[in-house]
């Protein structure tokens, strides 16, 4: 590839990134654009709209990156949590290291790449990239030892940077879980995998086990029930609230029926009043005749009066046979993954193991689109299996394109596909928790990523060349050292398409805006109906990391790809603190433990640079400069091992020490009693709003008031919130049935007739 045909990619993604971003500064001043662009601060009712006025709704403005920039990381951590915080560092850092890996590059290493021949120099729009890399050096040159030295440097100050970005989070992460108090995980063990009896239910199973061998410090369980009719009916009357919301007030509400001579009364646009309780419930659920042994599923959360008590039992080994009684700190009451709580606890290592086949055939399938792609790139291998394109790939825009725009779009387009199926693949797996479920999916994309963008690409590229392959594990450092120089180019373009134009997209939120505008044109909802976004750490950390690994890769052997880099990173700062801050919201997190990732990604793509750096010197035969490459190497691993045993084990397990501070603390603060008798409350089963139900289509978070009689908010009065009840009719104390009145209000008090319903389907 040449310069031409970079700057034209370059172009194109300049100006789609000038268009996405100047209709994102105008499109989110507009009123009917707030449910998509301010998602966060309507659902927590901090943003009024506001009509502005005509000239500044239609002019673009850079305010919204004064404010991005100004946001505090404590104020960061104050509403959207550990995990975006620790998001935005990993950001911070990869600027700080190439900030400094592109000064020392830039300033040294590129000119020594370029003036490596005594050739005469073409204009810099017709040179090759080649020129710019490290293979335009001579064997034996004396200039290698710049790029030993550079490596050097490189290596030191990401080491350096990464071992006090890690202190930093790591003493976020303690004070995070000091700073959670009254956190209800912290008391509570989920026990699975609990031995069936037939003399007794699984509850009195679990009750004799604890009050035998945890008598002191066993407070209460709660069991996991099969998910039964009344879950069903409370999504469907989640989804019915949200389309009563969008009824026309001036409907007829009374019950009304018109005649049809064929087929009899059929019922029009209103609501009929069930007369008592038998035909509003009783009449839909029908005879209920489980014994409780089938209600329950061999799943508890399992609650104790300390904190220490519960950390004891999650790290000990409850009996023998390990495949029983198996203990593990329960995750939040809102991260918890309720549909997995089902799955046999000896069905999971199966799971794990056809998740893993699958993914990895997976990879293998996407070697097809990825082989296609690096054809695309190869223009004599092209013109020779397609004559007939032979005419227009000869014509200068037309062959800038499809050499240099054309495959990383295609890439880009096929990628979309990875991240619904990689989630699937987390959710087959069987995690007890929707945060580590998203942390699987992330590192399984993570792989596939660095798999079939990096490796893959210089390889089939390599075999579409030279017909080659690998031949031995020793050959691999000379091998990837030759393949790597003739794909700087590609790399550099889709860092223009998946990095500049994939941030431009990921602030115009493109699917958002589409639906936000079909609601309003096509379905014609008068109220504001949005979704709260969780932030999706599973794609956008891969693709942090994955320009990582290009930066650091191509830093002494093509150079010219830094200051592309450094841009993408500027501009994701500013554009993920935006969309933090504004648009995503967090019901769960995992307290920072995707930085373990970021870091061992990091020091991955540091050992391989090296690795292909030593392979350039093997190849240009200077033996100086591989021998002083081995050692740090070495250094490297060493740095790495010191990491993972002085920081690693804090983002896996709560230290002892500071759980029996916090137990005394509350103790002496009389808060114990309250947080034991708050537990069974907050892992209850029975979801106030559906687990993946973030509509908040109220302008206002309802109240936690309980519901008013239903006879003074009868429908003929255009109450909305006789509405969402009417079609429930309560008993005659008035009292044994509460529904919620919005998908988005706060956890009512459910009555016991509702509980055991509930039990019992």
């Amino acid at each position: 590839m040449d310069v031409s045909s970079l700057l034209t990619s370059a172009g194109i993604n300049i100006g789609t990134c000038v268009v996405l971003v100047s209709l994102y500064s105008i499109l989110r001043k507009q009123p009917a654009n707030y449910c998509v662009y301010f998602g966060r601060l309507l659902s927590d009712g901090r943003v009024k709209r506001h009509d502005p006025r005509w000239y500044e709704r239609f002019a673009p403005s850079p305010s919204w990156l004064v404010k991005a920039w100004e946001t505090t990381e404590d104020e960061m951590l104050a509403s959207a949590g550990l995990d975006a915080v620790v998001f935005i560092r990993m950001v911070i850092c990869s600027i700080r290291i190439f900030s400094i890996v592109a000064v020392v590059c830039i300033a040294f290493v590129l000119p020594v790449n370029y003036y490596g021949q005594k050739t005469a120099h073409k204009e810099v729009h017709l040179e090759s990239l080649v020129i710019f890399t490290i293979e335009n050096l001579n064997q034996r040159s004396r200039w290698l030892w710049v790029h030993c030295l550079a490596l050097y440097i490189i290596s030191s100050a990401a080491c350096a940077l990464l071992y006090f970005e890690y202190k930093n989070i790591a003493k976020r992460r303690l004070a995070h879980i000091t700073g959670s108090a009254s956190k209800q995980s912290h008391f509570t063990v989920l026990i699975r995998a609990i031995p069936q009896s037939p003399d007794q239910s699984y509850s009195e199973t679990v009750s004799k086990y604890f009050t035998n061998y945890y008598a002191p410090s066993y407070v209460s369980h709660l069991m996991v029930y099969r998910d039964g009719f009344i879950h069903r009916l409370m999504n469907e009357t989640d989804r019915m609230c949200q389309a009563i919301k969008h009824v026309s007030p001036d409907l007829s509400c009374n019950p009304s029926l018109k005649s049809c001579a064929l087929c009899g009364p059929a019922a029009t646009n209103s609501f009929q009043i069930l007369s008592n309780e038998t035909d509003s419930v009783k009449g839909q659920l029908g005879e209920l005749t489980l014994t409780t042994t089938e209600e329950e599923r061999p799943v508890a959360f399992v609650f104790f009066k300390s904190r220490y008590d519960a950390l004891v039992v999650s790290e000990v080994l409850q009996t023998p046979n390990p495949m029983l009684w198996v203990a593990d700190l329960a995750p939040e009451p809102h991260d918890v993954h309720w549909r997995n709580l089902r799955i046999p606890y000896r069905q999971l290592w199966m799971r794990r193991i056809a998740t893993l086949v699958g993914a990895v055939a997976f990879m293998f399938v996407f070697l097809f689109p990825v082989a296609f792609v690096q054809g695309l790139t190869q223009l004599q291998t092209l013109s020779k299996n397609f004559p007939f394109l032979r005419d227009l790939l000869h014509k200068g825009f037309m062959k800038q394109v499809i050499t240099g725009y054309l495959p990383s779009v295609i890439l880009v387009l096929f990628f979309y596909a990875v991240p619904p199926l990689m989630m699937y693949f987390s959710t087959l797996e069987g995690c007890v928790s929707r945060s580590l479920r998203k942390k699987s999916a992330c590192i399984k994309i993570l792989y596939f990523t660095i798999w079939n963008v990096f490796f893959v690409n210089i390889l089939s590229g390599s075999v579409i060349r030279q017909l080659s392959v690998l031949s031995s594990v020793r050959d691999i450092p000379a091998q990837l050292a030759k393949v790597v120089p003739a794909q700087v180019g590609f790399f550099m373009t889709y860092c223009f398409t998946s990095g500049w134009a994939g941030l431009a997209c990921e602030i115009m939120q493109p699917v958002g805006l589409i639906w936000n505008l079909i609601a309003k044109v096509i379905v014609k909802n008068k109220e504001d109906s949005y979704e709260t976004l969780r932030f999706p750490y599973h794609t956008e950390i891969p693709r942090l990391l994955l320009f990582g690994l290009l930066g650091f890769t191509n830093s002494v052997i093509a150079p010219l790809i830094l200051p592309f880099l450094l841009i993408y990173f500027f501009f994701a700062y500013l554009i993920y603190k935006n969309q933090i801050i504004n648009v995503y919201i967090t019901k769960y997190e995992s307290g920072g433990q995707y930085w373990p990732v970021f870091h061992n990604t990091t020091i991955f793509s540091l050992i391989l640079s090296q690795i292909i750096a030593l392979g350039f010197f093997g190849l240009k035969l200077s033996t100086v400069a591989s021998g002083f490459t081995i050692p740090l190497i070495f250094l490297t691993l060493l740095f790495s091992e010191y990491c993972r045993q002085r920081f690693a084990p804090i983002f896996k397990k709560y230290p002892a020490e500071i759980l029996i501070a916090m137990d005394r603390a509350d103790e002496m603060t009389g808060k114990m009693e309250e947080i034991h008798n708050n537990l069974k409350a907050a892992y209850s089963q029975i979801p106030t709003c559906s687990e993946e139900s973030s509509k908040a289509g109220c302008t206002s978070p309802c109240s936690d008031q309980e519901l008013p009689d239903s006879e003074q908010l009868k429908p003929e009065k255009e109450n909305h919130k006789a509405d969402y009840i009417w079609a429930f009719q309560r008993s005659k104390s008035g009292h044994d049935l509460e529904v919620k009145s919005c998908p988005s209000a706060s956890p009512n008090r459910y009555s016991p007739a509702f509980a055991e319903i509930y039990k019992r389907t």
